[in-house]
């Protein structure tokens, strides 16, 4: 995908215009959050938190080693 984003004024800061059709790829409306982190190539832009997708990563790991226990402790 490459889709020119216009940077308009509004007030004192500058803001970046998203077609709908990104929007809807993203799956975000008006007042969602959206991600930018750095990447090697540029900066990638998202509708998750990063952070939270690596402690949910971290926490995925930990369940799949620690099943019996926490099933044992879920009873």
């Amino acid at each position: 995908m490459n889709m020119p984003l216009k940077l308009v004024k509004i007030g004192n800061s500058t803001g970046v215009i998203l077609p709908k059709e990104l929007l809807a790829r993203l799956r975000v409306g008006t007042g969602d959050n959206l991600y930018a982190t750095e990447s090697p190539d540029g900066v990638r832009l998202t509708a998750s938190n990063p952070d939270f997708e690596t402690k949910m990563a971290a926490a995925e790991a930990i369940m799949r080693e620690d099943r019996d226990i926490l099933r044992v402790l879920a009873q």
